[in-house]
């Protein structure tokens, strides 16, 4: 790669204080998204192998961490790169120089924006050096390639510190310490709001509930703070306290507010939870419904998700609701493998496009799905990214009837790659089309049926004389409307 030392311009005033920093071949560690005791690759056709490698290699999560030198990583970086730069004699704010390169320079080489948001991406680079030289702290520095990245016009492009990267790594192996809250920002109000509460958690045993505003955690107001950001000051080592205020509205008119301290625990998360739903049919039939939820697609979602099923088939479920609702995602490995429970054939699972608009399908390969019964997706606008691309995966091919509301619309693949300095980069690399070729980035799925009212009264008329023993379930709307459009496909001799 060319070297910069000749095209640096920083100003007579700190030329003194330039050197070039030479970088040969640097090695980082990148995120290895591992999928179905490797089933993905094995099932996948040949040519989308290596796309899967190039995915596999970080997509929103980390399962495993290797070692991967810039010169495997891109042809251009097989030669070392020489940057010159004002030199800060603070050693924290000059570690984050270097961390400021690394940064830059894979933007450069994968931002899936070729034109960096129309800007000249060598001399931003420029700017933000000189802008950091007199700062006196890390954070200050930080701030400053915050700053930098923010200019691409992409909220999923971000660096995070190594503190938050260790919190992000959690939800690989499926254990945190913390109280077992799942918070959001809502889009519309900017409030941070409870998705969930993890069962039998702190938070779940202290009457928290989904949907209730999250205002302060240890006195300090959360305006403008995002969920991340939030989330890790709700964790920390087990057997300390966190005091959370929360704020609820029964949609009356009537709020009220609580203040609540939680001791933080080891959460054991798994991302499936299920439940057999049995009812009768009009003519006297018992059928059983196979109640599935994924609240994510971490590294074990899809081992778990058929080892549920598998043993939901052996029990006579004869059909199934998969509920992705405020699932935000994760590995996209993980989601794809969770298709493949489901599909059979060569079908294509999501198809991916690249900065250059090169567009690549990565389907299956004689794939043997684990049960063939009547399947409904629910889906709301807390279903974002792999539950967009499993959403659409099942949809396109024919599969499932989706149930619900229209989803969140994250269309974008992202990178994720730990720095020198233990931070970590996430790049957005690729935008992805469902099967169908449908654009879901900012324009989400739209389910076949939604839950209207209308929907919901004609669900209601058909399980009026229904018994079952899952009455938590069955107050749900959105899944008493799966149930009815079970049953219609069942009426129509549609189960096999």
């Amino acid at each position: 790669m060319e070297t910069l030392c000749s095209n640096i311009n920083v100003g007579s005033s700190i030329s003194k204080s330039l050197f070039c920093y030479r970088f040969p071949s640097i090695t980082h560690k990148r995120g290895v998204a591992c999928g179905r005791k490797e089933l993905p690759m094995k099932k996948l056709r040949e040519n989308d192998q290596n796309l899967m490698k190039w995915i596999g290699k970080g997509v929103i999560g980390l399962a495993a961490a290797t070692a991967l030198s810039f010169s495997s990583y891109s042809p251009a970086f097989a030669h070392s790169l020489t940057v010159a730069f004002p030199v800060s004699h603070t050693p924290e704010v000059n570690t984050v120089q270097r961390t400021l390169i690394e940064a830059w320079s894979l933007i450069r080489e994968t931002f899936v924006d070729p034109t960096f948001n129309h800007q000249d991406w060598d001399l931003k680079l420029q700017q933000t050096m000189v802008e950091m030289f007199p700062l006196r702290s890390e954070d200050a520095a930080y701030s400053k390639v915050r700053g930098m990245l923010s200019t691409l016009g992409d909220p999923y492009t971000r660096i995070i510190s190594p503190k938050e990267y260790q919190s992000f790594r959690i939800g690989s192996d499926g254990n945190l310490q913390g109280v077992g809250l799942f918070v959001s920002v809502q889009p519309n109000t900017g409030h941070l709001v409870v998705l969930s509460c993890v069962e039998n958690s702190p938070a779940a045993r202290a009457g928290i509930h989904e949907g209730d505003e999250l205002l302060e955690i240890n006195g300090e107001r959360l305006d403008g703070v995002d969920s991340e950001t939030a989330a890790q000051k709700l964790r920390g080592r087990a057997g300390t306290t966190v005091t959370v205020k929360v704020h609820r509205g029964n949609g009356a008119g009537v709020s009220s507010y609580q203040e609540v301290k939680l001791p933080r625990e080891v959460i054991k998360l798994s991302p499936v939870s299920s439940a057999i739903i049995p009812h009768k049919m009009p003519d006297g039939r018992l059928l059983k419904t196979g109640y599935v939820k994924l609240s994510s697609f971490s590294q074990s979602a899809a081992m778990e998700m058929e080892n549920t099923i598998q043993d939901m088939e052996n029990q006579g479920v004869q059909s199934y609701i998969l509920d992705l609702r405020n699932n935000p995602g994760g590995l996209v490995t993980a989601g794809l493998d969770v298709a493949q429970i489901w599909l059979d054939g060569d079908e294509t699972l999501v198809n991916t496009v690249d900065r250059d608009g090169n567009m690549a399908p990565i389907s299956m390969v004689n794939g043997h799905a684990v049960t063939h019964d009547p399947l409904v997706v629910l889906v709301n606008e807390g279903s974002a990214s792999a539950s967009e691309i499993l959403a659409g995966a099942l949809h396109d091919n024919g599969r499932a009837i989706l149930v619900g509301h229209k989803t969140f619309g994250k269309g974008k693949i992202q990178s994720v790659t730990q720095l020198h300095d233990g931070s970590a980069l996430f790049v957005t690399v690729a935008k992805y089309l469902s099967p169908a070729l449908h654009d879901i980035d900012q324009v989400g799925i739209t389910p076949d049926v939604q839950c209207t009212v209308e929907m919901l009264n004609s669900a209601k008329d058909t399980f009026k004389e229904r018994k079952t023993s899952s009455s938590s379930l069955e107050a749900d709307s959105c899944i008493m409307v799966a149930e009815h459009e079970l049953d219609i496909q069942e009426s129509k001799g549609s189960a096999s």
